[in-house]
């Protein structure tokens, strides 16, 4: 699954989009592959334009795009030998829309294309290959037979790239995207949460026994705690935990009957 490490959200959403055109939609002789480890090294197979050269042989190229793109500009490599004037025998290549003709706005599509270009017509006046060069300016029929020489060798048809890889490699890094953006949000929220601890309820009975070493002051408020709670079924009681006392009552019943029959009494008098 290609990574995102290497270059900034917004330019992967863009880049993403311009693959995903590319493989829809392949300019010429142009075909286009993403790099499942690196997303900011783009794969190219480039078909060599007929009545040249390059003609019959598929030249693979790549370009690496740095952190701060696309301010500056990619550069590009070809990874297939070629002899060619613009090309390094490093594979480095030379043109100006990668150096001082760069423009951010200019897209994948533009650069690939440019490059194709440069196997019509080279400018042997900025040459990376001194050798062939030279040899372009003064002896072309040379310079075209060296340069189908290294075609017939080195630039064999490649295996061809996974179809439908880009729009996987995308679809997995927008998910991949959305995964560490929900991540951050809730490694945010659990940081800022942390930050407010709130107090902890505290019960009556915990409240009234805290600081208190009391054996009989605790041994009341774990019977009145049991009461409120009915631990054990127990019901109403006294907050020794015995029932209140019923001694009196008899004696108030005879007081109201010997009350009442003094008033019987008096009545008939």
């Amino acid at each position: 699954m290609a990574t995102n490490e290497n270059l900034p959200p917004k330019v992967i959403k863009q880049l993403a989009k311009e693959l995903k055109s590319l493989d829809e939609s392949p300019p010429e002789g142009i075909k286009v592959g993403v790099n499942d480890d690196d997303f900011s090294i783009i794969y190219a197979d480039i078909e060599g334009p007929a009545g040249t050269p390059y003609e019959n042989g598929v030249f693979r190229m790549k370009l690496l795009l740095s952190h701060d793109f696309p301010h500056s500009p990619p550069k590009g490599y070809f990874l297939t030998k070629i002899f060619h004037p613009n090309i390094a025998t490093n594979g480095e290549i030379c043109v100006n829309t990668l150096k001082k003709d760069w423009n951010p706005s200019l897209g994948l599509r533009h650069i690939l294309i440019v490059v194709r270009c440069l196997l019509i017509e080279p400018f042997p006046e900025s040459a990376l290959n001194e050798q062939a060069g030279k040899m372009l300016l003064e002896n072309y029929d040379e310079y075209a037979r060296h340069a189908r020489l290294y075609t017939g060798i080195h630039a064999k048809p490649k295996p061809k790239f996974k179809s439908g890889a880009i729009c996987e490699s995308t679809t997995a890094l927008n998910v991949e995207q959305h995964n560490t953006s929900v991540l951050n949000v809730e490694q945010k929220n659990a940081a800022s949460g942390a930050g407010l601890s709130l107090p902890t309820p505290i019960t009556p009975a915990t409240a009234s026994t805290k600081g208190s070493n009391n054996p009989e002051h605790q041994h009341h408020q774990s019977t009145a705690t049991a009461t409120e709670t009915g631990v054990g079924g127990i019901g109403i009681v006294g907050i020794s935990g015995t029932a209140p006392k019923k001694e009196g009552l008899p004696k108030v019943h005879a007081d109201k009957k010997k009350m009442d029959a003094r008033k019987r009494s008096l009545k008939r008098l």
